[in-house]
């Protein structure tokens, strides 16, 4: 079934949602990639991508680096029309975003100092490597910035960590890349490193400790 011409990552999400909910594709299953998708649905890959990523964001997907991405949860309509999903306006203050994420990722990272696993680690090395690579490329350079502290979270091994800060920063991408253009990048290049060292070290109070403190210097500014 090829979706519907009306919006169209709407009528991705409806084609998947079917899928779900016919129980094509069971809990824990991966599901078909964004070209497989692609060429299915005869939609572009930036629509596919949007599609599996408000899914991600509320819960029914979950995507694994360099593995695919795979049905976490099939109540998908429950968790699409919920009433306390988080919306681009409770986002639209970044003052109170920044205070969000202050409460949540210090304690995020000392759980990943505590929990991390060897992949995981490998995955904040590649993350953190590869983030100076991409100076003056703003909106890529905030996108591996975002991948570094959503890799973090899930190395606390706290899925509703994870889902939460997921849902905050699909919801404020446009905002790091205004504070990123203004204040610089320098932050992210600085506190990463060291965040990651904390976590290797199995040092939960450094890890916390740092991350409040890389996530101050933009509050303070801001």
């Amino acid at each position: 079934m090829k979706p519907e011409r009306m919006n169209v990552t709407e009528s991705v999400v409806r084609y998947l949602t079917e899928h779900i909910q016919n129980g094509d594709w069971p809990v824990g299953s991966k599901i078909p990639s964004e070209n497989q998708l692609t060429e299915q649905l005869g939609v572009s890959r930036a629509s596919v991508r949007v599609a599996i990523q408000q899914l991600i964001g509320v819960g029914v997907l979950e995507s694994e680096h360099g593995k695919g991405t795979f049905l976490r949860d099939d109540r998908v309509e429950t968790l699409l029309t919920g009433a306390n999903q988080i919306t681009p306006a409770d986002c639209a203050d970044i003052r109170a975003v920044l205070e969000f994420r202050r409460i949540l990722e210090p304690e995020s990272a000392a759980l990943a100092a505590k929990n991390a696993a060897a992949e995981q680690i490998a995955k904040l090395r590649e993350l953190t490597v590869h983030l100076p690579t991409l100076l003056g490329q703003k909106s890529e350079f905030v996108r591996c910035d975002i991948a570094f502290h959503e890799a973090l979270c899930q190395a606390s091994g706290n899925h509703l960590l994870v889902k939460s800060l997921h849902e905050v920063f699909a919801q404020t991408v446009r905002n790091h890349v205004q504070l990123t253009t203004r204040f610089g990048e320098q932050d992210a290049l600085f506190f990463h490193p060291q965040i990651l060292d904390a976590v290797e070290a199995r040092n939960a109070n450094r890890a916390r400790a740092l991350m409040e403190a890389h996530i101050l210097q933009n509050y303070d500014r801001v």
